[in-house]
């Protein structure tokens, strides 16, 4: 279902001081949610990071943070309640059913639907991940709520709604949704766009189980086989701590080789923007930014890249960014933290055969 949708003000002047109930209705439904992600076992970081910024937000809402943990093995499920309540979650509804063996749209949609129905949460948050984003989307429409999708920053406003920020008209603007009719007020984030909270070891809270009862033979999908990714040359973009990137300042695809010589000195991952997915100089799962993969290494180094808002999202997340491109006027350099005036043609050889002499120089000294 469509979002509604008011413009976010502007930041001078603020919004007015008057301060709107909230619909009779909306009080039954409290608490902010974070749907845990747990595919073969493992809980996907996404749903740390989420769990982080949804304690903002329920310290901010003075409700409590909850973790939705579904699966059908019980010591998984217990061990993601654990992790969830050391990265802040007050409580965790817990479901233990042999169909959610493994992930099926229809019920994963059946269960989370259910568990929401019943205990009303005001806001629920999913990562933006293939799968989170299936089940996101089916969510919202059988709840008939609104969803935002790849939200790079959420916020509570002052009347209490949730405020989701993301790129619009192909990421040339950055638009704040809120859902103003409809509850749950949902959101989905990609991985690696939020900052991973620190954990409190020890802390706990209050676990509720949430009884399915679904019928294996009452279920459409079946699942016949699971097939691992074991593709070692996957580009792992988002977790890596050090990242190469190139862009169309570099000419042409055969100067593109230079990015790749960096990364290899360096032992980084190499990525590109999206002009050079375009001309097919780089596969699509090397793309960096909001179109492409989120990044939050210690070290960026961007080569030839102009620094577009689409690009910005995907990587102002990094440590430490250096752009070197030949346009003093290049907009990458308003979000650098080192910006070098310089041709990467040129430049790039000379960073690869210095990175390459202080460590050899290093492995002699070590």
């Amino acid at each position: 279902m469509a979002e509604d949708t008011k413009p976010a003000p502007p930041a001078a002047s603020g919004r007015a001081n008057t301060k709107k109930e909230l619909p009779e209705h909306f009080k039954a439904y409290k608490h902010v949610w974070v749907a845990v992600e747990i595919e073969h076992g493992q809980v996907h970081s996404v749903s740390f990071e989420l769990l982080g910024e949804g304690r903002k937000l329920a310290d901010k809402r003075g409700v409590d943070l909850a973790a939705v943990v579904m699966g059908d093995n019980r010591a998984s499920l217990e061990e993601a309640a654990r992790q969830a309540f050391e990265y802040g979650a007050d409580l965790v509804y817990l479901v233990c059913d042999p169909t959610l063996a493994h992930y099926r749209n229809e019920v994963a949609t059946r269960a989370l639907t259910d568990i929401v129905n019943t205990y009303k949460p005001e806001i629920l948050l999913l990562g933006a991940t293939n799968l989170g984003r299936d089940l996101a989307g089916s969510v919202a429409t059988t709840l008939q709520t609104g969803l935002t999708a790849d939200c790079t920053e959420l916020e509570i406003d002052e009347e209490g709604s949730l405020a989701a920020t993301r790129p619009t008209f192909g990421g040339s603007l950055l638009c704040t949704i809120f859902t103003l009719n409809f509850r749950p007020q949902m959101a989905t984030v990609r991985p690696r766009v939020l900052a991973m909270p620190e954990p409190t070891p020890g802390h706990s809270g209050t676990i509720v189980e949430h009884k399915l009862g679904l019928a294996e033979e009452d279920i459409v999908t079946k699942v016949l086989q699971f097939i691992a990714d074991r593709d070692s040359d996957k580009a792992q973009l988002p977790y890596a701590d050090i990242v190469v990137a190139g862009g169309l300042g570099l000419r042409s695809a055969e100067n593109f080789q230079l990015v790749k010589e960096l990364a290899d000195v360096l032992g980084a991952e190499y990525g590109g923007s999206r002009p050079l997915v375009q001309k097919g100089w780089i596969p699509a799962d090397r793309q960096i930014g909001q179109t492409g993969k989120t990044i939050r290494p210690r070290l960026y180094i961007a080569a030839g890249i102009s620094g577009a808002i689409q690009h910005r999202v995907g990587v102002e997340g990094a440590d430490l960014i250096v752009a070197i491109n030949t346009d003093p006027q290049a907009q990458i350099f308003e979000f650098a933290h080192l910006g070098i005036v310089a041709d990467a043609i040129t430049l790039l050889p000379a960073l690869t055969e210095a990175f390459a002499k202080r460590l050899r120089v290093n492995r002699l000294a070590g």
